[in-house]
């Protein structure tokens, strides 16, 4: 669901900001995913294509390819049916996917990201091997 390198990749080059901007990725994401879910709703191709173009853009920043993959499939569907003036039906495949997929994927970004995960003790001085 997440690949840990580019993830890693991406907190070392963000430095101090990944917190800050994972944050950013909460916010857009589900802004995003609720903006996609009603142009589904309301039959709106145009309205699909820029959430899940951002959604794409953001979730391959941190990694996660299969969120990732699916918005771009939400988009690239939505291009077609703009396109062709055709209906946005072919996305809701996908659209039905996305809210629970976003929802994992930001529960382990959120996770690896936090300080206080739980880490495997060290043993050392002082401390009891049980």
């Amino acid at each position: 669901m997440v690949d840990w390198s580019a993830y890693a990749k991406s907190r070392s080059e963000l430095g101090a900001g990944f917190v800050r901007i994972l944050g950013y990725f909460r916010e857009d994401g589900v802004k995003s995913v609720a903006a996609i879910e009603a142009a589904m709703r309301s039959h709106s191709a145009a309205g699909m294509v820029i959430p899940a173009h951002t959604l794409k853009g953001e979730a391959r920043q941190f990694g996660a390819g299969p969120l990732g993959d699916l918005a771009e499939a939400i988009e690239m569907s939505a291009r077609d049916a703009v396109e062709l003036h055709d209906s946005c039906d072919d996305a809701l495949v996908h659209v039905a996917k996305l809210r629970p997929l976003f929802d994992e994927t930001l529960q382990l970004l959120e996770r690896e990201a936090s300080p206080l995960v739980a880490r495997k003790p060290v043993m050392g001085f002082g401390r009891r091997s049980d």
